[in-house]
């Protein structure tokens, strides 16, 4: 079973009415303005062999008066209309008219956009010989930024989303008195220029019905993007006033659904959106204007991801149809529909289905596919994207920014809940969460998703390729067992239980986390945003044992202090360097009475740098040695800088020369214990045990990790992963049996934890 966004039906819809609009005058206007033609009506024989319905038609937008894009319709009736308003003009006006008043009152048009509509905009006021001021989200690329600019509009960049471009958008023209508003998004006193862009789509709705009739056939399905509404508005209103009513199907990107949620919801409702191809889609509130129409008039509303509208794009592509993502948007729709076990009625052998392809050729980043469900495709997937620590990196790390956007379009495909968690711009970690039904214990699965540097890497690092390695089938690739191969076991269990139906009392959460490899940003920023869990598992790769303890790290500086000189005066100068050799033979026979721990067994130091020194010419007036500790629990910071102190200050005692800074600590993280009889790690034994066909050990592990965090706030957590070899070296792999096998043991383990 495929775990995905459900979708939604109204069958009530078939049978709702709403009176014809008023498009004559529209289309009339449109006829008006230079270089107006019908866009083309393209016919896909294949594709209604393939789905079974009589007829299937894409109404081609990529060249609309020049643009590639429907949105000129919408933006250049709603220009006129609100420019006449504003100046007292008949609506009867001529274009001339409208224009020569506007010159001469020197209006100002505002809008924000993804892209189209603002270039539409943009194109208008150039037509009419006044200026435009574009608002645009930070996420909106160059190339696009550039084509609206092109248009002789003024482009400002807004730091957040399309939302708070709207709102930018609406309070410059607020402060201006010639400034006008055209928006296809209503909202409070705001509604006249959006129902007049809705209005403006009606030609190319006409247009689409008279080519059909020409062909002697009539629409029985008609499918649109939604993004604000405006032009799914227009569609529920043109299809639901014919003598016989054409049934309507709504798509929205995964990562967008505001119509989908809010139908759901049986009212309006505001959705966070996140990264998406369907640019001029990606919008979180659904127009005010549009949504009671909505609500009654959508038969069908269904979402697609980014890598199905990129294939929908690529077929029409092989038809000649110049679409972008957002046009294929309307393929990618029926495809899923048609391909459902219970598909809509409305999609009868005798259908005559028209697609709205409401943009043209575009370039974008190719999405990956996030329908993958199974451990092993995940981490293939997962290893493909460059997460390497900047922090880290010899060369430039990539960040996590790309692999969370990859995560939040994958839990959004599923309509799993996710909460992405950024206090560091570029260091994001995510969380998806499937709540429980109530009175379980909740469980947390942690990994995190940076890597150390590629530049070690021998071969291709970011190959996820199959391979086998010592008789195995093995995942390559850096980062593929430490750690994204127990990330996306973890994952996959997610899935497999959304997918089920069968939701346990408690939560189940998967934590992908930035930053592990270096100062472990990630589950700090989540335990401080106050996410918690009964119990936690951290997916490091155990080779399938189940770890309860390990050692804590410290990392003290210490300053060995001289007098800098030159290397010709011995007289003026004392070696810092040759100092720090009292303080080295002190710390090699300090380390033999370092604490033992009765399971962690001795706690441990060594010299990890030591810098100094200026040039060999002269005295180094400054040696730094870095200590580091792997400690137990009797080895605290307090001890470690107590007994630190103590040895410089004795060495002082035999070198009165000898001179130092107080020992200083950089970073430290604490250790970790758990029970061996606890009831997560009995559950993981049993769990293992079904799993495997045998007990996995229970033990301590050498390297430190995050459930150390975790402990010690107050989640008891072991570590549990797959197995491989390489970490950190010049290969790297996860062993394929393995991962398939700790998906079965997370899956069994979270509904049998989470009862």
């Amino acid at each position: 079973m495929v775990a995905r966004r459900p979708i939604y039906t109204n069958p009530a819809a078939s049978a709702e009415r709403c009176d014809a609009a008023q498009a004559g005058a529209v289309a009339r206007f449109h006829q008006s303005l230079p270089n107006y033609a019908p866009t083309p009506l393209v016919s896909l024989p294949e594709l209604a062999t393939e789905f079974g319905v009589r007829a299937v038609f894409v109404k081609d937008e990529s060249n609309r008066f020049g643009l590639p894009s429907f949105k000129v319709l919408g933006a250049s009736w709603g220009c006129f209309r609100a420019i006449a308003q504003h100046l007292g003009l008949p609506p009867t006006a001529t274009l001339d008219e409208v224009s020569t008043v506007a010159k001469a009152s020197a209006i100002i048009l505002t809008a924000a956009t993804e892209g189209n509509h603002g270039r539409a905009v943009a194109f208008m006021a150039r037509l009419l010989g006044i200026h435009a001021h574009i608002f645009v989200p930070r996420s909106m690329d160059e190339c696009t930024r550039g084509l609206i600019a092109g248009e002789n509009a003024s482009v400002h960049v807004v730091q957040g989303s399309y939302d708070m471009a709207v709102q930018e958008a609406s309070d410059r023209a607020n402060k201006f008195e010639r400034a006008l508003l055209i928006q296809d998004t209503a909202f409070e006193d705001y509604e006249s220029v959006p129902a007049w862009i809705v209005e403006g789509y009606s030609t190319m709705l006409s247009e689409a019905e008279e080519q059909i009739a020409q062909l002697g056939l009539s629409a029985s399905a008609m499918v649109t993007p939604v993004g604000v509404g405006s032009l799914a508005h227009a569609v529920v209103r043109h299809c639901k006033s014919r003598k016989v009513p054409v049934s309507v199907i709504a798509v929205e990107p995964d990562s967008a659904p505001c119509l989908f949620k809010s139908l759901r919801a049986g009212k309006s409702t505001i959705v966070e959106t996140s990264s998406t191809i369907m640019d001029g889609m990606n919008c979180g509130t659904v127009s005010s204007t549009a949504w009671p129409d909505l609500q009654r008039l959508v038969d069908v509303c269904v979402t697609v991801s980014s890598h199905e509208s990129h294939s929908a794009v690529q077929y029409l592509t092989s038809k000649s149809v110049a679409a972008g993502p957002c046009g294929g948007a309307s393929l990618a729709a029926l495809r899923r529909l048609a391909t459902e076990a219970d598909r809509p009625p409305t999609l009868h052998k005798d259908a005559v289905v028209v697609l709205l392809s409401t943009e043209g050729a575009r370039e974008y980043p190719t999405p990956r596919d996030v329908s993958v469900e199974d451990a092993v495709g995940l981490t293939r997937i997962l290893t493909q994207i460059n997460s390497s620590n900047p922090t880290l990196s010899v060369s430039d790390g990539a960040g996590e920014s790309e692999i969370v956007d990859y995560l939040s379009a994958w839990f959004a495909h599923r309509d799993i809940e996710f909460h992405r968690i950024e206090t560091v711009a570029g260091r994001p970690s995510i969380l998806g969460i499937i709540r429980g039904s109530g009175g379980g214990k909740s469980l947390m699965f942690n990994g995190h998703i940076d890597t150390v540097s590629l530049s070690s890497y021998e071969g291709e690092p970011l190959s996820g390729s199959l391979a086998m390695k010592e008789g195995e089938e093995v995942v390559l690739g850096r980062g593929s067992l430490d750690m994204k191969g127990g990330v996306a076991a973890a994952l996959a269990a997610l899935s497999s239980i959304k997918a089920s139906g069968q939701i346990p009392r408690g939560d189940i959460i998967v934590a992908a986390v930035s930053d592990e490899e270096d100062a472990s940003q990630g589950t700090q920023d989540l335990l401080a945003a106050g996410w918690r869990a009964d119990a936690a598992i951290v997916a490091e790769p155990t080779m399938q044992t189940i770890a309860t303890a390990h050692k804590g790290f410290v990392w003290v500086e210490i300053d060995i202090l001289g007098v800098a000189a030159h290397g010709s005066d011995p007289s003026a100068g004392v070696d810092a360097i040759l100092h720090a050799g009292w303080f080295l033979r002190a710390l090699d026979q300090y380390q033999a009475q370092l604490p033992i721990d009765d399971l962690l067994g001795r706690a441990t130091l060594h010299c990890g740098l030591i810098r100094g020194g200026e040039e060999p010419s002269s005295y180094p007036g400054k040696c730094t040695v870095t200590v580091e500790f792997r400690t137990v629990p009797a080895l605290t910071e307090e001890s470690i800088l107590g007994d630190l102190s103590a040895m410089l200050w004795t060495i002082t005692q035999d070198n009165p020369g000898f001179r130092y800074a107080d020992p200083r600590i950089t970073i430290s993280r604490p250790t970790h214990k758990l029970a061996t009889d606890h009831s997560l790690v009995e559950k993981a034994v049993e769990c293992g045990s079904a799993v495997f066909g045998s007990k996995p050990s229970v033990q301590s592990m050498p390297f430190w990790c995050e459930a150390a965090l975790l402990g010690q706030a107050g989640i008891p957590s072991i570590v549990f992963g797959p197995a491989g070899a390489g970490l950190h070296s010049k290969e790297e792999w996860v062993k394929v049996t393995t991962l398939q096998q700790m998906e079965k043991v997370y899956t069994i383990l979270a509904r049998d934890f989470c009862y």
